[in-house]
């Protein structure tokens, strides 16, 4: 987008003698918007009147599922610009889609926030995985719609095409408090009279001067234009490029880690349910079967206890651990009722359960003088061995086992001798 701007800006120019300019509308990327948690139990009144009593307390609404991943910083420029502008803005950052109370429109937002807060102000509505605002002026004569046009545009121009939601919106209430933006200046269709025959000579030489010389001035913006393109993509295979590199959001990231655990807890849920129908159809075996089985049962009982009290997605990966543990527990017991030989199988990899099982003997990993040995699937075998951070499951700060929990300390059990008697004592709530 942003690279190609001075090739365009040339052609632009061709084409404005030609043509008359057309409005221009900035395009949503509706790719980015992602479904959230829903609030479907409310009527869109009552959603409204609860974003109209947190508006009341904080004229800034973050709705909950971006909370967390949105910059405070960031947050906290928005509540400054808007402050400064001297009248009351409302500002609503929250997910919309068509399943929603507001049917997914910015619209319908604002016409039920603001019917329900029944305040004078500037009310601004943003999709959290997008970054197009949506306003509305509730008894401000002072504001002026041309203007609010015009500085949305250019606050969408100014940030890039990844810029988060907060912070177009700070740019958006930076450009309201400044100076008004200039307006585009109409170019004279003519002067009105028509020249006497006697200057009509001068007229026609004087015309085609001017055209000379427009010619000339965009023959000189193309090449820049040209110029400017080249440049911002690289200039050649052996240069470097100058364009920003795409990231997701933080705000999308959030959405995204949001549907993963729900996800996850789904397919865990139905595992819990799964390996109980067969524990308890099971019949009772005697020696070493029965030792395996009662694992398999103490096993399935702690991942439902770490189940119903999840508070992330680390919490729920460790149920899903211990469902595996209790899987390959009960197909051992089985083995040895029916007089077979047990199954190996791997267990998870330590660095990240979600990679899947480990692959070969389990490795040793030595970091500041200390040497532990976990099971590893080749992926972070690999990374090791290339001197590289394995992509591990993340926790609150960087990696989940920079935390203090029972799943960091043991790797996911895979340092200790028994996760599910820890996850019996409470050990996983510390």
């Amino acid at each position: 987008m942003k690279p190609r701007l001075g090739l365009v800006a040339g052609m632009l120019l061709l084409g404005a003698l030609a043509l008359p300019a057309p409005a221009l509308a900035t395009p949503v990327d509706s790719s980015l918007s992602q479904t959230a948690p829903s609030h479907a139990e409310e009527t869109p009144a009552e959603r409204a009147r609860e974003i109209a009593a947190a508006l009341v307390k904080d004229p800034v609404y973050i709705d909950p599922v971006y909370a967390p991943a949105l910059s405070a910083k960031m947050v906290g420029e928005v509540r400054t610009k808007a402050k400064a502008l001297g009248y009351p803005v409302y500002t609503i950052v929250l997910p919309l889609s068509p399943s929603d109370a507001f049917q997914g429109k910015e619209r319908n937002v604002i016409t039920l926030v603001t019917d329900a807060l029944r305040k004078p102000g500037l009310y601004v509505v943003v999709d959290g995985g997008g970054r197009f605002p949506w306003f509305e002026v509730r008894d401000v004569p002072t504001l002026d719609w041309k203007i609010l046009n015009a500085a949305r545009d250019r606050a969408l121009d100014d940030t890039g095409y990844d810029a988060g939601p907060t912070e177009v919106l700070a740019r958006f209430y930076e450009l309201l408090a400044g100076p008004p933006l200039p307006a585009a200046t109409p170019k004279p269709e003519g002067t009105g009279t028509r020249p006497s025959d006697d200057s009509s000579s001068d007229g026609v030489s004087g015309g085609l001067v001017a055209l000379g010389i427009v010619v000339a001035v965009l023959a000189i913006l193309v090449a820049l234009g040209l110029w400017i393109g080249l440049r911002r993509r690289g200039g050649g295979a052996g240069a470097p490029r100058r364009e920003k590199p795409f990231s997701i959001p933080p705000h999308v990231a959030a959405t995204v880690a949001a549907e993963r655990r729900r996800r996850l807890t789904r397919e865990t849920t139905a595992e819990l349910t799964d390996l109980g129908s067969e524990l308890a159809a099971l019949p009772t075996v005697a020696g070493d079967g029965l030792r395996h089985q009662q694992l398999a049962l103490d096993a399935h009982d702690a991942a439902g206890r770490v189940l119903d009290a999840s508070r992330d997605l680390v919490d729920v990966v460790g149920a899903m651990v211990l469902l595996d543990q209790g899987r390959r527990e009960l197909e051992i017991a089985k083995a040895l009722a029916e007089g077979r030989k047990p199954p190996v199988v791997q267990a998870l990899c330590a660095f990240n359960p979600l990679h899947g099982r480990a692959s070969g003997r389990p490795t040793q990993v030595e970091s500041d003088g200390t040497t532990v040995t976990l099971p590893l699937c080749a992926e972070c075998r690999q990374a090791l061995k290339r001197g590289v951070a394995p992509k591990s499951l993340p926790g609150d700060d960087g990696p989940y086992w920079h935390g203090t929990d029972l799943w960091a300390r043991t790797f996911f059990g895979a340092l200790g001798n028994d996760l599910p008697a820890a996850v019996s004592r409470g050990d996983y709530k510390s």
